[in-house]
């Protein structure tokens, strides 16, 4: 447990030397640590300079702020910095008050310590959880940065455990876009740049690719793989290339020396049965929500063949988007681990 820093604010000294007496035992072993405020104008000055200060102890009636103004100005200050009251016994309209106010809790004067000790115990455990709470969701914003959408979606389903090795095969088209030329860069560049200028282009087909359906596999060096699966998914990944050859090709990079870059992109699409799953390893703890099979091989290759600012796709993608695409034969090509040559396309638009 991390130290818990409690504000008391009181008018009356003898509330500080009891509050040191009772809780000797916690400020020596480093549990609580105390700071203390004569009214609500110091305490609330306290307050903006010390920023992790979980819980405020105020008396209700001080000179120049009340504690019910003090109440006020915390709320407005951090939802996570919890009040407890203190106040006369019969004095309910002020209870009343500060409850409606935000109050977490409130003792009577003359104080019962052991009864204090327990409502700060509580009030402290309320405000760990608030924290750690709000810890995990800033965790889990950082984890949609790295894990794809699909992933968090299939581990949010109750048979998540007993499915994590389970597998597909599904009908699907693949994409692979590299970023021609950019391995020069990374060469000549410093660091920041090149981590910037990948960054800006993977922005730009990111979002084309989430705009058509389609989900980002993985990233791969200066390459993206991406995986469409809805209905008319070959169409989706060619419109989604497309609009990314143009904005790509829009780009013009003033770099180092001087130099002028232009980036491309080379483009390999290929539609067919592939094998969806989780690939990796399980006593490592390491495994990769993906595609795997031949299709997504081939589409690979499609890709290194695919010369700067061209769009390849294989004959079974061509088949079904040659009534709605523009596209044009470039031949048959042997391909790696591939018997016979295989009949490719480019799209032009």
């Amino acid at each position: 447990m991390n130290k818990a820093k409690m504000l008391v604010v009181d008018d009356e000294s003898d509330l500080e030397l009891l509050i040191k007496q009772k809780f000797r035992r916690q400020i020596r072993e480093g549990l609580y640590q105390f700071v203390f405020a004569p009214n609500g104008v110091e305490a609330f000055r306290l307050l903006q300079e010390i920023p992790d200060i979980d819980l405020v102890l105020s008396d209700i009636n001080m000179p120049m702020m009340d504690g019910l103004t003090l109440l006020s100005k915390v709320s407005e200050l951090s939802p996570l910095i919890k009040v407890i009251m203190v106040s006369a016994y019969g004095d309910m309209e002020n209870i009343r008050t500060a409850m409606n106010r935000g109050a977490f809790d409130f003792v009577v004067k003359p104080v019962n310590f052991e009864d204090l000790e327990l409502t700060v115990q509580k009030t402290l455990t309320h405000v760990q959880q608030l924290r750690d709470t709000l810890q995990a969701i800033k965790e889990n914003n950082i984890l949609r940065m790295y894990v794809d959408e699909n992933v968090l979606s299939f581990m949010s389903r109750r048979e998540f455990e007993s499915a994590l090795m389970a597998n597909e095969t599904v009908e699907a088209t693949v994409v692979f876009m590299d970023i021609c030329g950019f391995t020069a860069i990374t060469e000549n560049a410093d660091p920041d740049t090149v981590v910037r200028l990948i960054n800006k282009y993977f922005d730009v087909m990111v979002k084309e690719i989430i705009a058509q359906g389609g989900h980002v596999d993985k990233f791969m060096g200066d390459a993206v793989m991406a995986v469409f699966r809805q209905e008319f998914h070959t169409d989706h990944a060619i419109e989604a290339a497309l609009a990314v050859r143009s904005h790509i090709a829009a780009i013009e990079e003033n770099l180092f020396d001087h130099t002028t870059y232009m980036p491309r992109v080379a483009i390999g699409i290929n539609t067919g049965e592939m094998i969806s799953g989780n690939i990796g390893s399980a006593s490592l703890r390491r495994l990769d929500y993906t595609v795997i099979g031949d299709t997504v091989n081939v589409a690979q290759r499609f890709q290194s063949v695919a010369k700067p600012g061209q769009i390849v796709i294989g004959e079974n993608a061509y088949k079904k988007v040659k009534e709605s695409f523009n596209c044009q034969p470039i031949g048959e090509v042997t391909l790696k681990n591939k018997a016979n040559p295989l009949m490719i396309y480019e799209v032009l638009e």
